[in-house]
């Protein structure tokens, strides 16, 4: 398998606005993308890969920044040639969402009504203003239906609500250590993230960036919390355990145990290039999202209207979206007919096993797209003879 080697992101300008779940709207705004891979003739072998929370649209590929740092995307292990999403043959997008940190309009950009960064008054926005945001950047490119819509968590999130709100644009829906809707001990978890944002003196009410600082401590302890929940019970153990950092209890509340030294690597790291507005807005989507709630709760009904064929991958030790969550999904989708295929992976890495090299996975994955190609070839031959018998 080869490398994408170096990429460059997009940018694209919309100037119409865009109506938003909670009634608001936002217009003159731009979303930062990257493609890899070539467009067919007819436009029809695009796969769209949607980000989870502190991910981007660098999908695949080296980035390299006007300081001349690499950075490889987040899902190169998935996306490239001869990888399981091959670039050989499919048109893979990656878009940073509205709201994001990474070049998407956001908190941080200026709201062109005051001249000033939006800060906390950037309007809320959901998964499915996210989802009408790509539809409109699909448009732009050029593609009326997608061979797929790919993603993991958040992103897995997205791809099942393009399956329920465009149903006609997409041929397959890949959902991958998702749920279709977020527990209360998640939601919990995400709140608790959010008031140590909040509540950090340096978030001044969301206009931190007047100020000239930045709430790295309620960043940092968002983001350990955050990570927690990432990682199994037994990942932190065979990883860490209780093994302490200088040999010895220090009898004070600093760093003892090594997996307090890993956490707290972690939150500063994260602290460094996140925005905290950012990390409000996504979280909210997370708990946001319940395609179900319109329905009475009944997911069935929820997904009745869908017509892609779909694959959900799980992970036995992930219980931030436990296979419970995906098994429920697919049973949902039989009860609508819908052609499911669904794999859970026992791995021992909890939630972050989907960005991990768990062979079977990827076996899984490669797979599914080897069908997908197949779905693609026998549509294209179905339409040259269908155009032969015209003629």
């Amino acid at each position: 398998m080869s490398t994408l080697g170096i990429v460059t992101p997009k940018a694209m300008h919309f100037a119409s606005p865009l109506a938003l779940q909670s009634g608001a709207s936002i217009a003159d705004y731009t979303l930062v993308y990257e493609t890899y891979g070539t467009l067919n003739a007819d436009h029809s072998n695009a796969v769209l890969v949607c980000h989870a929370l502190n991910a981007s649209h660098h999908v695949a590929g080296i980035h390299i920044d006007a300081e001349g740092r690499k950075t490889t995307g987040w899902w190169d292990n998935m996306v490239g040639p001869g990888k399981p999403l091959d670039t050989d043959h499919f048109f893979v997008i990656g878009v940073n969402n509205l709201g994001s940190c990474f070049g998407s309009t956001g908190p941080m950009h200026n709201n062109p009504a005051t001249g000033k960064p939006y800060g906390a008054s950037f309007p809320v926005v959901t998964v499915d203003d996210w989802v009408h945001a790509q539809a409109r950047l699909a448009d732009a490119l050029g593609i009326e239906q997608l061979a797929a819509v790919m993603g993991g968590s958040l992103g897995g999130m997205q791809a099942m609500a393009w399956s329920m709100l465009y149903p006609e644009r997409i041929r397959h829906c890949i959902v991958v250590a998702s749920t279709p809707r977020l527990s209360a001990q998640n939601i919990a978890f995400n709140d608790v993230a959010r008031q140590a944002i909040l509540t950090d003196p340096d978030y001044h009410s969301g206009d931190y960036y007047a100020h000239g600082v930045v709430p790295r401590n309620g960043l940092r302890v968002a983001r350990m919390v955050g990570h927690i929940t990432y990682l199994s019970d037994d990942d932190m153990a065979e990883k860490f355990g209780r093994e302490l950092r200088s040999g010895a209890y220090q009898f004070g509340y600093g760093i003892d145990f090594e997996i307090e030294s890993y956490l707290r690597y972690q939150g500063d790291k994260f602290s460094e290039y996140f925005d905290a507005n950012t990390y409000l807005l996504i979280t909210k989507a997370l708990d946001y999202f319940d395609p179900a709630r319109e329905y009475g709760g009944d997911l069935t009904r929820a997904l009745a209207g869908t017509k892609a064929d779909f694959l959900l991958v799980s992970f036995s030790t992930d219980w931030r979206f436990a296979p419970e969550r995906s098994r429920e999904m697919v049973t949902a989708l039989v009860n609508n007919r819908r052609r499911v295929t669904y794999a859970e992976i026992d791995a021992p890495h909890g939630h972050d096993a989907f960005l991990l090299d768990d062979e079977r996975y990827m076996n899984v994955v490669r797979s599914y797209y080897h069908k997908v190609r197949r779905d693609l070839a026998l549509n294209a031959a179905a339409a040259r003879a269908m155009t032969s018998e015209t003629a």
